[in-house]
Parts: structure tokens; sequence; C-alpha cells
């Protein structure tokens, strides 16, 4: 079930390895199950407890370790670990007042002689509690602990040919899927109805491939909601006159392709179409500017001289490095196309690009997901890039 060869898994381990030593970093805590997935090929909806995987800088294969019933198969048959370095915690630890799965770990930390080495954890994690650090730290006195937080994240930035392929897999399927939604999106519709057809494309797929479950839902604010980015769907019926923003991805084996448009159920206002066209064209600009050698600042510059032609503003950023992920975000939260950040593209980086126009009663999102390349970029998917009207 690996969805590598282990020959990609142990490259991907040195590189880490080699990060943790420049930072002095002798035992790694992974919480974050992307980055526990990049090391180990663990994939399952199994994040709602705690569980680990822990990089020894002087041991060939790290330790998963996690919940029992998690390790006893899934851990098993979804690694490239040996059998005696999958470890777990008994039910009993689940949920409960008295014992935490921490305290086991750090147990186990001590009997491998490690209980005094310096840790970093991924302290901005998203499933790494505040109460298991505590009690990682009340079990490991002797320890030095530091915040090893996206460590992983910078070294997954590049991709490598093979989890390109599995992108613009993910790339098909959100053509498909948007195609779907435009479809689906009419006067007299149920928000809701439009949502289960998104759903059921970016499963099925393609003939070819099927899909995985994309880390966020479908954002779809219509109307006058439209200016909130992060709305998802009600039951409510489709209105003439109103906006629909689609903003939605592919996924395959985890790998994200994000791609966003905007629908219109009428005759646009002037306003909007004019917002619809400037996107467009502040969207061309950054992905001409992309390539090796420019930063990400540069890159958002390029978006905001076009809006400077228009006398307008926009205040958040324009994109993020995206692939590998699972719920609540399909970012890698490395690089940012946004004021300030100095990150060198470099080839087979991978960015959602979401210059998105917001005010306080209409919205307009057209976004794509690109790929680095060696001389400029190239868009993951192929789909028209304008306002919808329909």
């Amino acid at each position: 079930m690996l969805a590598f060869d282990k020959s990609d898994y142990l490259q991907r381990l040195q590189k880490v390895k080699d990060s943790m030593t420049e930072k002095g970093i002798e035992v790694l805590l992974v919480t974050d199950p992307a980055n526990m997935c990049y090391l180990t090929g663990y994939n399952a909806w199994s994040f709602y407890v705690h569980q680990m995987v822990v990089v020894l800088a002087d041991e060939e294969e790290p330790i998963w370790y996690g919940r029992y019933q998690d390790g006893l198969v899934g851990a098993k048959v979804t690694t490239w670990l040996k059998d005696e370095n999958i470890y777990s915690y008994s039910d009993d630890y689940v949920q409960s007042t008295v014992k935490h799965p921490m305290d086991r770990l750090a147990d186990l930390l001590i009997e491998k002689g490690v209980g005094s080495k310096s840790f970093g954890v991924e302290m901005d994690a998203y499933y790494f509690s505040a109460m298991a650090y505590e009690r990682l730290k009340s079990g490991l006195p002797n320890a030095k602990f530091m915040d090893a937080t996206s460590l992983v994240n910078w070294v997954r930035i590049i991709k490598s040919d093979n989890e390109l392929i599995y992108m613009k897999r993910a790339a098909k399927i959100v053509e498909s899927a948007m195609e779907t939604a435009i479809n689906a999106i009419d006067v007299g519709v149920r928000q809701c109805d439009a949502a289960a057809s998104i759903y059921k494309a970016q499963i099925t797929g393609t003939l070819e491939f099927g899909g995985d479950y994309p880390a966020i839902v479908p954002l779809m604010p219509s109307g006058d909601q439209t200016g909130a980015p992060h709305l998802t769907w009600t039951d409510k019926k489709y209105g003439k006159g109103e906006a629909v923003i689609i903003e939605i991805a592919g996924c395959y084996q985890r790998y994200h392709s994000p791609l966003s448009r905007t629908v219109f159920l009428g005759e646009p206002t002037k306003k909007i179409q004019d917002t619809a066209d400037i996107v467009v064209e502040g969207l061309n600009a950054a992905l001409d500017k992309a390539k090796p050698g420019v930063t990400c600042e540069e890159v958002e510059m390029a978006w905001r001289n076009v809006l400077q032609k228009y006398g307008l503003e926009k205040e958040s950023r324009i994109g993020y490095a995206c692939g590998l992920n699972y719920p609540p975000d399909w970012g890698e939260h490395t690089a940012s196309i946004r004021p300030g950040d100095k990150t060198v593209m470099q080839p087979n980086m991978t960015f959602h690009c979401i210059p998105g126009m917001w005010f306080d009663d209409f919205g307009v999102e057209i976004s794509e997901a690109f790929r680095v390349t060696e001389s400029g970029s190239e868009t993951l998917a192929n789909f028209p890039r304008k306002l919808f009207v329909k």
C-alpha cells in the first residue's frame, strides 16, 4: 500500500536528519499527519487521537507511535517500517483524565536511552496539544526541548517527480470537479445539492484514477456573502443575480491541486465583471513573474502593481505552498506569496496562487495551483480563467 518506493522515504528521512543536525536536534517528534505520512507512508483517519513519528538522529528507521488499534494493522500496512519500530498505547489511555499517551511515550524514550537528548517538537502543529507538551516535559525532565515547527514542511516544499505525478492527477480531478460545480450551480438549486455533486466528482476522480478526500471541504459562499471566502453551504436555493465562489481541490494519495472560480447567475454588474477581469490580469502577471530565483514577495508585487493601476488594494496574502496534507488545510505552512516573504522560488516548488478580492457585499475568486519549472511556471490544471456567467 506504499505510495512511494522505500528509497524515496529514505531520501526524505536523510534530508530531515540533515536539518536536525543543523539545528542541534537529536530526537524529532513529528505530530503533523502530513509529515508523518511524508516520512513513513502512514495514512489513516486516526489523527483525532495522539500519534507520533519519532526520528532518532542515529537510528536508520523512525518509530511510529499511536493507538493500539491503529498500530496493529494500519501502521503495518501503510508504512515501510519494521514491525519492531511500531509502538502503541492501550485504549485506556484514550481520552483518559488520569493517563496520557505522552506518559507512555516518555517511558519508551527513556528505555531507549534518549531521555536526556535534545528534542525538537512541532509546537504549532494542529494535533499537538498543550497537554501533550506538558506531559512530555514532565515525563522527560532531563530532556531539552526546542521548537521544530515546519522543519519537515520545509523539506517537503520541493517535490520529487513522483510527487508531481500525484499532483497532476489531482489537477485532473479538480478539472472534473470544477466543471461539475459550474454545471450544478443554478437558480433554484439547493446549495447542499451542488456541494454533494462536487463531493461525488472529487472522490470519483477520473476513469484512470479515483480521488481522495480533500483536506478542505468545498468553500462555496454566495450572494452578498461572497466577501467571506471561507463559508461553505446551506440548504438555501440559489437565486438570480447571485455570485457564487467555488474553491475546491482534487486530491490523490493526499496530494492536492486547488482551484477556484466564480459563477454569476444572471447578468453580472459592471463592478463584478471589472473585478473579475482585474483578478485575471493580476493572476496572469503573478504567474508570469514566478520562476526560479524570484522571491515570493516579488511575485506578489507583480499582482500588486496590477491592482495599483486600478486604485485597488488587497491586505491578505495571495498564495502559499501546497501539496501533501490532511484536514484542516492543504497548505504546507511554509512559503507565502506576500510582502516580506523572501523565500526564493526553486524548480518543483508548488503553490496555490489565489488573488481573490473580497469586499463587504461581494467577492471574486479565480485561482491556480502551479509548479515552478526550470525557467518559469506552469499551472497544474487546465481550466478557463474567467468569470462564468449562467
